[in-house]
């Protein structure tokens, strides 16, 4: 196996080894290189011999002396972001298997790539991971590793994500401890499945293999009206979900006293439904899974809170602001809207019901452009909010492949698009965000 060199950086230890583009790197330190984790970890020593194969087939072997983690200095052809290793598994909970059909076909790549765990934070299941990789995993020190785990019940484990090496969680997960890799835990909660007791002994022997386990999410299921094939699985309302955080608080008061963490969070959706208030700013410690959307309402009030007390503005022209949203998170920044709204500023939230995925379907980032448009057709504004995360990366595409400009044609008013930060929400209500 050998890789291709497509860049030498000028002035780098490459260039004036004689490396060019074209030549192929096949090993460092008599190991040969799989991907860019590889790499990385190879070529941050002080020293090491690499074997070199030129453009006309002589390989050669060059002995790299350097400061540690001083860069090489090249590019390699292969990239693990645009061919990751696909999910093996048939979960009850995937939300991919719960999407129309006929969409574009990027949504419906799964991954299950340990790789882009320790890259991107993705969440990993570990059942597509042989012997080798894991034997990879621990020869390159990998931490922290984001794990779903969904329950260490192996019995439950197999059924919830349809796939035999499911049962094997837990042995993964201890020797993970035992070579030092750390990680953090997800928990896709199923009502009838994982929770109750299951969940209770999941949190439990997840605490034991601290501090290898750093955290414990707790994530509602996401259920959308395309399950055909898939079981029936009860939505979490409100009175379930404030049992589920009035059943955690003692686990977190018990786990701060002995772990010195809380350890385990319930994320934001709950708070949503229950009702109950958001937690405070230091009961999120270090925000451990702020990505899995745990904790990210109160960073998102906090950050409202400093940014309009570094950008106060008291008071505007007369200007309407319609804020188009998840149905969950729509309380939520009412309440924020009527207490920091300078005077001048008047702003009418509005829940965008999903009829796309269907209305159990809360959240702000799966709304698509042609429910947008549908339900705000009578807003009476001089601007119409939404949040980035409502289209793709490229910034041109909605969910339903309805373009920005199409959207932006059909509503009544001027459309802004702004950050899902506290920061970018004062500056669009106060007035410093130009429409987009």
């Amino acid at each position: 196996m050998a890789t291709a060199i497509t860049h030498v950086q000028p002035g780098s230890i490459a260039q004036r080894l004689g490396l060019k583009e074209g030549d192929q790197l096949v090993s460092i330190a008599g190991e040969p290189i799989i991907d860019q984790i590889d790499y990385q970890a190879l070529t941050a020593n002080r020293r090491f011999d690499m074997v070199i194969r030129r453009t006309d087939g002589r390989e050669e072997t060059l002995h790299v002396r350097k400061q540690d983690w001083e860069p090489l200095g090249v590019t390699l052809d292969q990239t693990i972001v645009s061919s990751p290793r696909p999910c093996k598994n048939h979960c009850i909970f995937c939300f991919i298997d719960q999407m129309p059909p006929g969409m574009r076909k990027t949504l419906y790549v799964k991954d299950d790539d340990w790789r882009l765990s320790l890259m991107m934070g993705n969440y990993i299941t570990m059942t597509n991971i042989d012997d080798a990789e894991l034997d990879r995993i621990i020869r390159r020190k990998v931490s922290p590793l984001f794990i779903s785990v969904q329950c260490t019940d192996p019995d439950m484990r197999v059924k919830m994500l349809r796939n035999p090496k499911a049962a094997q969680i837990m042995d993964n997960l201890r020797l993970l401890k035992k070579h030092g890799i750390r990680f953090h835990c997800q928990i896709v909660l199923c009502p009838g499945w994982n929770d109750g007791e299951i969940l209770m002994k999941s949190i439990r022997e997840l605490a034991e293999l601290a501090p290898a386990a750093q955290s414990i999410a707790l994530v509602p299921i996401g259920l959308t009206k395309h399950r055909d094939g898939l079981p029936y699985i009860k939505p979490y309302d409100k009175d379930m979900a404030a049992a589920l955080i009035e059943s955690v608080k003692p686990l977190q008061e018990k786990f701060l006293k002995e772990m010195g963490t809380r350890f385990v969070f319930p994320a934001d959706e709950f708070y949503c439904l229950s009702g109950l208030p958001i937690p405070e700013d230091e009961e999120y410690e270090d925000y451990p899974q702020i990505e899995n959307g745990v904790g990210m309402l109160r960073m998102f009030e906090t950050d409202l809170q400093y940014a309009a007390e570094d950008f106060p503005v008291e008071e505007t022209a007369p200007r309407r602001l319609c804020i188009a949203t998840g149905t969950s998170i729509a309380p939520f920044l009412q309440r924020l809207a009527d207490k920091y709204a300078p005077k001048g500023t008047t702003v009418e939230v509005r829940p965008i019901v999903n009829r796309f995925f269907g209305e159990s379907v809360t959240v702000a980032g799966l709304i698509t452009g042609g429910n947008l448009v549908e339900q705000c057709r009578d807003v009476n504004a001089d601007e119409i909010l939404i949040v980035r995360s409502m289209i793709r990366a490229e910034g041109d595409l909605f969910l339903d492949d309805m373009s920005v400009e199409d959207v932006r044609k059909a509503l009544p008013a001027p459309l802004l698009i702004t950050e899902s930060t506290g920061e970018g929400f004062w500056r669009a209500i106060s007035g410093y965000t130009d429409p987009v």
